[in-house]
């Protein structure tokens, strides 16, 4: 497993020696840092761009979730907290693990076991509103009104335009983000997405179906059913890289 580069970000600064304690016998976390609320964790998290951080919820000022929320730069985030209310709400938003307080050293062991799962193993997180290359293997941060989604952009099988924004389609979830598909269309991987036409971005891996289409386009059909056409000109650019 990779080194991950972590901060703690909780108020009660016992707390933090306390979990910087039991990390010592993981060597594969290294905590470069630790923040005593929320203000002061965007700042480090912005400037430093670890890979995880263990987050408090209920602190002065803004809340963990809020900090999420605003946050330019996400890592992998597993919550720690002396209340069990939240715990659904940690998991709406793609949470990686959610550990009570005081924290017993043998959850703590599960909750960095994830970080072998393949699904994080080679992921960067990152998100839509820097201007970072997303590769293939990038972990995003959506955010859509109050709901909030951690996604590998492997599992994004479409972008539509919609305005000045984007719809996101993974799973059966199709939230809006602030961002043009021009924009977007410059930050994807072209090995891993390509741009249909003027109102759609295809994931290539999620093509279903081929077929050829009205005044030489293509209708492509992807995994989930949905069908997208494939203007003239770009037909000739996808024949070419996909060698049809």
């Amino acid at each position: 497993m990779k080194h991950m580069r972590t901060i703690i970000i909780d108020d009660e600064r016992l707390a933090r020696a306390e979990l910087k304690k039991l990390l010592h016998d993981f060597p594969e976390i290294e905590v470069i840092d630790e923040a005593g609320n929320a203000e002061e964790g965007m700042r480090k998290i912005n400037a430093q761009q670890p890979d995880l951080i263990f987050l408090d919820i209920q602190m002065p000022g803004k809340s963990g979730f809020e900090m999420l929320e605003e946050l330019e730069y996400t890592p992998l985030v597993i919550f720690t907290t002396a209340y069990d209310e939240y715990a659904l709400k940690a998991f709406e938003v793609n949470a990686l693990d959610y550990l009570l307080k005081p924290i017993d050293s043998k959850r703590l062991e599960d909750a960095i076991k994830k970080l072998n799962l393949p699904d994080y193993e080679e992921s960067e997180a990152a998100s839509f509103t820097n201007h970072d290359v997303l590769h293939e293997n990038s972990q995003v941060f959506v955010k859509d009104g109050d709901r909030c989604w951690f996604v590998r952009l492997s599992d994004i099988r479409l972008f539509e335009s919609v305005g000045n924004y984007a719809k996101v389609f993974f799973g059966p979830n199709k939230p809006l983000i602030l961002k043009s598909l021009n924009a977007l269309e410059e930050r994807l991987d072209p090995k891993a997405f390509f741009r249909a036409n003027r109102k759609h971005i295809i994931n290539l891996r999620m093509i279903e179906k081929i077929e050829p289409y009205f005044n030489n386009g293509l209708l492509i059909e992807l995994k989930d059913g949905e069908k997208i056409e494939v203007s003239r000109r770009q037909a000739v650019k996808f024949k070419e890289m996909m060698s049809l």
